[in-house]
């Protein structure tokens, strides 16, 4: 069963669709553990999405990602289908790693950094 996170449905769904986007540029960002235990399966769904390459994949992924650029050049699509399934087209899943890192300084959550493997 998915955490709630503390939110409701659809800020829940825009948070996860914005760290999802942010892993696909970044690569590697530091978040809150539940949270990126959360985005474990969101991103390697889309890297899954991005390794089928067909166009209803395609367009699976435009529907889920937001539309931010990746570099000057290269939106997130791009970079999700051109790049990063072309780098695990031979592994079966696993495509992120969460670190734990500890507590926040000012709330004492527990942090954690979510990387592409």
């Amino acid at each position: 069963m998915a955490r709630k996170l503390g939110r409701k449905t659809d800020h829940r769904m825009a948070m996860l669709r914005n760290l999802t986007s942010d892993v696909i540029i970044h690569e590697r960002i530091e978040t809150t553990e539940a949270r990126a235990k959360d985005l474990r399966s969101t991103v390697d769904k889309m890297i899954t999405l991005g390794k089928r390459g067909d166009l209803h994949a395609r367009r699976q992924a435009v529907a889920f990602l937001y539309d931010q650029e990746a570099s000057e050049d290269e939106t997130v699509i791009q970079k999700l289908f051109n790049d990063i399934a072309a780098r695990y087209q031979d592994r079966q899943g696993g495509y992120t790693r969460v670190l734990k890192l500890g507590p926040r300084q000012g709330d004492g959550a527990n942090m954690a950094i979510i990387e592409l493997v």
